[in-house]
């Protein structure tokens, strides 16, 4: 079936998903666009809802688009207009799928304490929070923490801007990490809280264990003082510079680092 019409439902569909936070969360779904997430999506398991494609990327990208296709209830071939009334980029593909949400795979009172984890509080700004998730896992993170106020897991800059790996880490949302932090800690898990202040331990320092929860705060206040104060270590990444703080993902590399170089 080809799509002509941007009045088309499928089409309305994918660019409220993409557009519309409420929606998607609603929904249970999320909008993608690109050939090589899309192909992502697909080979991690995603239920893909609908793919659309134009002839042109059918041609280019057979090999990105085969698993897709076979996994997606639905395909359709669509017009290079629409393509372009779709997509958020000035030169697209011209492959655009809405996959459903998976379940959360991580469950916040069943985490090992030999587990590496990354627990990101009230994170804002979606490419940040898509760094953070390609470099957890490019590290060997065992899964994520999202506070509630942390921004759209599945907006379209986290999904682009994570390579991927929206699909492939364990994730749970937790609405106050300070009341879970107790949990935790009877566990057996460590927690520390990355700070900028010259008082709490240097990173390098820190002797950081082979498992523990390394908690970042938002890119403009940190992480709240009750969840510093209910951590076990605050941690701190020393810098000879005048800048006084570093950017929330550039700080969680820097720290994930650590955890796995001791880990």
């Amino acid at each position: 079936m080809i799509i002509t019409s941007k009045e088309n439902p499928v089409i309305k569909r994918w660019r409220q998903l993409n557009s519309d936070g409420r929606f998607r969360r609603k929904q249970g779904a999320f909008a993608c666009e690109g050939a090589r997430l899309c192909q992502d999506a697909a080979l991690s398991d995603i239920s893909i809802e609908a793919v659309l494609f134009t002839e042109k990327a059918k041609e280019t990208y057979p090999l990105l688009l085969e698993p897709v296709v076979m996994r997606a209830k639905t395909f359709y071939e669509i017009t290079p207009q629409l393509a372009t009334f779709l997509s958020d980029t000035t030169s697209p593909q011209g492959i655009f799928c809405i996959g459903k949400m998976p379940e959360n795979t991580l469950s916040p009172t069943e985490m090992s304490p030999t587990g590496r984890y990354l627990a990101l509080e009230d994170m804002q700004d979606p490419a940040n929070l898509g760094a953070v998730i390609r470099t957890a896992e490019a590290l060997g993170v065992s899964g994520i923490l999202l506070s509630d106020g942390c921004c759209d897991l599945y907006s379209p800059k986290v999904l682009r801007s994570s390579m991927g790996g929206v699909f492939r880490l364990p994730f749970a949302v937790v609405n106050d990490f300070s009341a879970h932090i107790p949990v935790w800690k009877e566990q057996g898990i460590r927690t520390f809280a990355c700070v900028p202040d010259r008082s709490a331990t240097p990173v390098q320092q820190a002797h950081l264990p082979g498992g523990g929860i390394c908690l970042i705060g938002n890119e403009g206040n940190g992480l709240k003082t009750a969840t510093i104060a209910a951590c076990d270590t605050p941690i701190t990444i020393p810098m000879s510079g005048r800048a006084e703080s570093l950017n929330a993902a550039v700080a969680a590399s820097i720290v994930l680092w650590e955890l796995n170089r001791e880990g």
